[in-house]
């Protein structure tokens, strides 16, 4: 696991200057601006501890060790100690779990804003899934006593926490009800698109979202194997229904996608 406190890879770093090169080159770890104070960060946002008041969110910045993470790394394990919450600052990261034949499921896209590895902290158990980057993400860190101590002292930060618990749990209630209740997997990925699209643009009718998602991912998203994904989205392809190039998913009919999600 990428300790909080880890060293960033000197060969990931980026260098940028200003068209006159009058500003010296700065290092950028991964791609991502640095962000170290939340009270200054321009990318908060209504989730958990970006919707922090000004007086938590200085008291969070006291606590809180901000890491930058490369493409694909292992934030926490499933089983592992829970050492602390992490929080989601730029990037995202896949929440997973996996079974004794190594098939795995994954239960939620986390996004800016989100906490990672909450409950188990809260409930004092290891971690019950595994994280891991989806694209380079900048992480921050608490520990679990001083996370704790946070939620002992500041009744907002524990109301907030509190709600967050309850998104995660609605948001495993959906992904077992899609799964568990659909009859077929273009019915689980028709509601899965659906989801998507409510964070979509639309244009002319159609909605347009970008997903950056292998057709592994997606079949682990929905409990199903990559090759039947492959061909679902050709089919829905097809039928000018949805389709999906490069990292760009096109929603041309979403009423008829509305109809496959019923059925």
């Amino acid at each position: 696991m990428a300790s909080p406190a880890a060293a960033v890879n000197k060969s990931a770093f980026v260098h940028f200057s200003d068209t006159e090169g009058t500003r010296a080159k700065s290092a950028v770890p991964y791609g991502l601006p640095i962000i170290d104070d939340c009270m200054t960060c321009k990318l908060r946002n209504s989730n958990f501890f970006c919707a922090l008041s000004q007086s938590s969110t200085k008291a969070l910045d006291e606590l809180k060790h901000t890491t930058s993470y490369p493409e694909g790394a292992m934030v926490f394990m499933e089983g592992q100690a829970a050492r602390g919450v992490y929080v989601v600052c730029q990037g995202r990261a896949k929440l997973m779990t996996t079974n004794s034949d190594g098939k795995t499921l994954i239960l939620k896209i986390a996004q800016p804003g989100d906490v990672l590895g909450m409950h188990a902290v809260v409930s004092g158990r290891p971690y019950e899934i595994t994280a891991e980057t989806l694209q380079p993400c900048q992480l921050a860190f608490v520990s679990a006593h001083d996370f704790l101590r946070l939620l002992r002292e500041n009744g907002e930060a524990c109301l907030q926490a509190a709600q967050h618990i309850s998104r995660d749990c609605h948001t495993a209630y959906e992904s077992i009800r899609s799964i568990g209740l659909s009859h077929s997997v273009t019915e689980k990925m028709a509601r899965l698109l659906l989801q998507w699209a409510a964070d979509g643009r639309l244009v002319n009718g159609m909605i347009r979202i970008k997903m950056a998602l292998t057709h592994e991912e997606i079949a682990q998203l929905i409990g199903s194997t990559r090759e039947t994904v492959t061909r679902t989205l050709s089919d829905l392809k097809k039928r000018a229904i949805a389709e999906l190039t490069g990292s760009t998913l096109l929603i041309r009919n979403p009423a008829a996608l509305q109809n496959l999600a019923a059925n």
